[in-house]
């Protein structure tokens, strides 16, 4: 994907090794994971959208704030509308980050909040890359004033991975290649019962998708498979997921510390001085193609 030679996907990146793996970081770009490359393999989405691209920090919320409004402490607050009606994903992921350590498999970033979200803090965004690896850790801090926080992370996993070789059952091919696409376990779960893409509090037994829904309560941590070519289990000490597999070229597997919404339900508050940390891993096994 080409882009303007000015925006903030074209800004340098930070790269990541660890024996044959590469981890490209953008802290202009939202201080996102912008490429996830496992031999020849590319797991991530780069696309001209800043929503629909990379993996970046979901901060200080995470999925949408009803109409952008909440109530803290008898204040009324409002956040930039940018998903439609609604605020959506925090102020991170379209802020410049500053990298504050850098080494061959590892990187920090930090952020002090900036006018659209008005009461203050700041985040840092840290990574380590192993072979099989990446740990990610997201930490926002309060200022001098408690403050209440969401925090997560919003992956675009490609659909497809192409691969050399004969296709496995079921998947289109020939002897030299095929497209394996990517299937997505996570056990039992509770939904999130929606009215216009806001959750009510409810839950619901999981419709069969495809979703853009919230989930909690998970069977089993969530695993995708690429037929034939590699398998990716994600953990996170987040206990609430969003999936999006609407799109046809991305599959959105997204740890959050909370469901969207949670200003306006019973959010974690961060005490003055205090902060909210979350944790994110990928590990990932290639298979025999």
């Amino acid at each position: 994907m080409q882009h303007d030679d000015d925006s903030p996907a074209a800004r340098p990146l930070v790269v990541l090794n660890a024996d044959g793996v590469e981890a490209s970081f953008g802290p202009d770009d939202g201080g996102r994971l912008r490429s996830l490359r496992i031999g020849h393999h590319e797991l991530i989405v780069d696309d001209a959208l800043s929503l629909g691209r990379g993996c970046y920090p979901m901060v200080p919320w995470a999925g949408r704030v009803d109409r952008g409004r909440f109530s803290f402490e008898g204040e009324r607050y409002e956040l930039p509308l940018d998903g439609g009606d609604h605020a959506l994903h925090g102020t991170g992921y379209t802020s410049s980050w500053h990298v504050i350590d850098r080494h061959d498999d590892s990187i920090a970033m930090s952020l002090d909040l900036d006018h659209r979200w008005p009461l203050g803090g700041r985040v840092e965004h840290r990574a380590t890359l192993a072979p099989n690896h990446l740990h990610l850790e997201l930490e926002v801090f309060a200022g001098h004033d408690a403050m209440p926080a969401m925090i997560g992370w919003h992956p675009w996993f490609v659909r497809r991975l192409h691969a050399a070789g004969p296709a496995p059952s079921g998947y289109a091919g020939d002897h030299t290649s095929f497209a394996a696409e990517a299937t997505l376990d996570f056990g039992s779960a509770q939904m999130y019962e929606l009215v216009d893409m806001i959750p009510t509090g409810a839950l619901v037994d999981p419709s069969s998708g495809p979703w853009d829904d919230c989930f909690t309560a998970l069977g089993r941590d969530p695993h995708i498979v690429w037929p034939g070519v590699l398998e990716l289990d994600l953990s996170s000490s987040c206990d609430h997921w969003v999936i999006y597999s609407q799109p046809d070229h991305a599959l959105c597997v997204e740890p959050q510390t909370d469901a969207p919404n949670a200003f306006n339900r019973d959010a974690d508050v961060i005490e003055a001085g205090g902060s909210l940390l979350a944790t994110f891993d990928l590990r990932w096994r290639t298979l025999a193609s």
